[in-house]
């Protein structure tokens, strides 16, 4: 059943594809869907930042500092940051509070027969309802992730100092991050962001339009949606760091 979605989901993609040339006639839906994921996620995303950033800088620093290697401490928490646990938490947040939110609202409409109304004044519900949700979130989770990235380095650079046992100044971390971290760093997890993007979107909007059985069934759509897209997101993360660190 999951892989059957999986493919499902893919020609739901591909529509939506087929419809970008509609984009700019759907922008006030897409201006619309990108507040909601930018402006109204935004401080949730920050504050999940801050303290990954700071546990990331608690939990390795007094042991690098035993070592003699305070100084990379910087360096660690702003790769780890920009290249994985920045894209991934973002995803796994965006999909819990946005993607449970699409395949709510869109299965609500397929249980009370509104899409049904769409198809016969015809309207194409994937350029009505898929194409500006998808287009808002592969525009708002990057943005997201580039808050959430330079927050975590903060966050970071906060416990260090504030850390007896690791004792770092902010110029210290702050030098380690910048000899270390790089812009290809940085597009690492923009791109690995898009992609998770396109997943939390398809995924979402297709278990929406596929819900049947009533309230009930819009409760088994929303767990659905969020459950298949962060295990699709972690699947997809290994096969995308496979590939960076080949190129």
């Amino acid at each position: 059943m999951f892989f059957q979605d999986i493919g499902q989901a893919v020609l739901l993609f591909c529509r939506a594809l087929r419809q970008w040339p509609a984009v700019w006639r759907e922008r006030q839906k897409v201006w619309e869907q990108l507040h909601e994921i930018g402006n109204a996620s935004l401080f949730m995303a920050c504050l999940l930042a801050f303290f990954i950033g700071g546990v990331l800088a608690l939990q390795t620093g007094p042991v690098m500092s035993d070592r003699g290697v305070s100084n990379f401490i910087g360096g660690m928490v702003g790769l780890a940051m920009c290249k994985e646990l920045g894209p991934v938490m973002m995803a796994v947040l965006i999909s819990g509070r946005i993607g449970s939110a699409m395949a709510a609202e869109i299965g609500s409409m397929q249980v009370y027969q509104e899409i049904d109304a769409l198809r016969t004044m015809n309207i194409d519900p994937v350029r009505y309802l898929v194409l500006p949700r998808l287009v808002a979130i592969v525009v708002g989770l990057p943005l997201l992730v580039l808050f959430a990235v330079v927050v975590g380095w903060m966050g970071g650079a906060l416990v260090c100092m504030s850390n007896p046992e690791i004792n770092l100044t902010y110029n210290g971390y702050m030098n380690s991050l910048s000899n270390m971290v790089r812009v290809g760093d940085v597009a690492n997890g923009l791109i690995k962001s898009i992609a998770f993007a396109v997943v939390i979107g398809v995924v979402s909007c297709h278990q929406g339009l596929n819900t049947i059985g009533g309230p009930r069934g819009v409760g088994r759509s929303v767990t659905k949606a969020v459950v298949n897209s962060i295990v699709m997101i972690l699947m997809l993360d290994y096969v995308l760091t496979r590939l960076m660190i080949r190129l």
